[in-house]
């Protein structure tokens, strides 16, 4: 066994219910780290959470304003934490005091599922092991800043920092994107212009094989393609944060703080990337050990309706929870009975298909190889079908603003996989690229925006660029799309303007609309 009862303050009681999860666990195959349980009130329990579950977090605000919410939640009994778990090695889980028995088995049984995926899954291989001591080193960094600085200009350059922090690359752990440069690296032949390619001929001929016009046209085209290929960027950069490490006009501590900030963005990372799966894979172990090991008879009404309350979904939202667990119990039903493969896919019969059963039994293989290489957009892309959809009666939603409700945009497969998909890719967020550092040549930061179809929010785009600048000091500009026409916003650290591109025009914009 694994357990460390030496750190931590588990009652005999608890101790035993962990040994005794812990072995199912494994029996099932699971495989995680070392787990320490912490048995914490509900106040408590609030603070680590809103902490992000790192109770040695520097401080911020904005930590200050999430705890109020959670403990008035709770007090109001609005909203209610069972259990926290923490991405770390050892993995740090807490358990909430005033739950009962049954729900601390629940929760247990819930962590070790939540451990096995984080060690397990691709997605969080990139991620630091060890950031509950990174978090605990961040801190004292900002604490020592703030003694230094003085608290409110930590804290503003902080919320301009945490305005930023979906402005990473987060494919980037995976994918070089560029070569590295060694600063010993000279190449002083690029500052040569390069050769023109002439036409040989005999030299009484030149002038007309290779006209002097021609000549001096192709070099200023080589000249321009050389220009080109120098731009600041060389191609445009998805990480925002890391081009303002490295380019923006930082003092040191600004700059440690920023590099504190893009850290701690990118370990929280994968775990906006594999939601569903993450808290599916969980209850799906939860829901297996309960029933099959854990749970007496006279536990099983409070089970069911804990149970049945996390996988409740409210209409217009989407629970990940119950999508997620029912996608997995769906895969490993499919692969127990074979029902995939090109054999099963030309089966247009329907009758046929509810009754294919080839007794493989692949399927508890078939769900931890999906957890160890998708993340939710793959797992979407690939295990959805229009079968679970019916089943599910899963559809599509959109907002009427007219009614100002939410009202069925479809039933069709492709148009519901689209919509989820959508919601998925970069977190539901904006992409965002740096596409010139120095715009008009006069050190102006331009960026563009990917656009898929929906507009940028002009309120959120303008506090974006306002932060933008603080970091940059110099005029900001981003590239959009509005109404389907090319549109650039600017930044100039005291006004927002709004200007048309590509030569179309705009109808004269309201005043509020033009500055802010």
């Amino acid at each position: 066994m694994s357990i460390m009862g030496n750190e931590h303050d588990l009652p005999p009681d608890l101790l035993e219910l962990q040994v005794a999860t812990e072995a199912h666990a494994r029996d099932f195959g699971l495989d995680f780290y070392d787990t320490v349980f912490e048995v914490l009130d509900y106040d408590e329990l609030s603070e680590i959470a809103a902490l992000g579950g790192f109770p040695t977090r520097y401080p911020h605000w904005r930590f200050g304003m999430e705890y109020q919410q959670l403990s008035k939640g709770y007090r109001y009994g609005l909203q209610k934490i069972y259990e926290m778990v923490i991405n770390n090695d050892p993995c740090y889980a807490y358990l909430l005091r005033c739950n009962q028995w049954v729900d601390q088995k629940l929760v247990m049984a819930h962590v070790y599922g939540h451990n096995d995926f984080f060690k397990n899954n691709i997605w969080f291989s990139q991620t630091n092991r060890k950031m509950m001591d990174e978090t605990a080193n961040h801190g004292n960094r900002i604490r020592a800043y703030m003694e230094r600085h003085g608290v409110d200009t930590v804290e503003n350059f902080i919320d301009s920092c945490l305005s930023l922090e979906n402005l990473i690359d987060i494919h980037s752990p995976f994918i070089k994107r560029r070569d590295d440069h060694s600063r010993y690296d000279f190449e002083p032949e690029d500052d040569k212009p390069e050769a023109v390619s002439k036409f040989q001929s005999k030299e009484y001929m030149d002038s007309y094989v290779n006209p002097p016009e021609f000549l001096k046209e192709q070099a200023k085209q080589k000249e321009a393609e050389r220009q080109k290929a120098k731009q600041f960027p060389e191609v445009p950069e998805r990480d925002v944060l890391l081009f303002l490490l490295e380019h923006a006009p930082l003092n040191s501590w600004q700059r440690d703080v920023l590099s504190i900030i893009r850290e701690e963005a990118y370990y929280f990372a994968p775990q906006g990337q594999t939601k569903i799966m993450n808290e599916g894979w969980a209850s799906y172990w939860h829901s297996t050990i309960m029933t099959t090991r854990t749970l007496k008879p006279s536990e099983l009404v409070d089970y069911a309706d804990h149970h049945s309350g996390t996988m409740a979904t409210q209409p217009g939202r989407l629970n990940p929870y119950k999508l997620g667990i029912e996608l997995f119990r769906d895969i490993e039903e499919r692969w127990n009975k074979g029902q995939f493969g090109a054999e099963y896919e030309d089966c247009d019969d329907y009758e046929t298909r509810q009754k294919w059963d080839k007794q493989l039994g692949l399927g508890r293989q078939k769900i931890f190889e999906v957890r160890r290489v998708h993340n939710d957009v793959t797992f979407v892309d690939t295990f959805l079908t229009p079968d679970f959809c019916r089943r599910h009666q899963i559809f599509s939603f959109k907002h009427n603003d007219q009614n100002e409700t939410y009202e069925i945009e479809s039933r069709e497969f492709k148009k519901i996989k689209e919509r989820l998909l959508f919601g998925l890719t970069n977190f539901g967020q904006p992409i965002i690229r740096v596409k010139e550092g120095n715009y008009r040549n006069r050190g102006e930061l331009y960026l563009q925006h990917e656009h898929f179809g929906v507009d940028l929010k002009l309120d959120h785009a303008q506090d974006t660029m306002r932060h933008l600048n603080r970091l940059w000091t110099r005029p900001v500009h981003l590239e959009t799309v509005v109404d389907g026409r090319p549109t650039l916003f600017s930044f100039d650290g005291t006004d927002h303007t709004i200007r048309p591109l590509g030569g179309t025009s705009h109808e004269p914009e309201p005043k509020d609309r033009r500055r802010a």
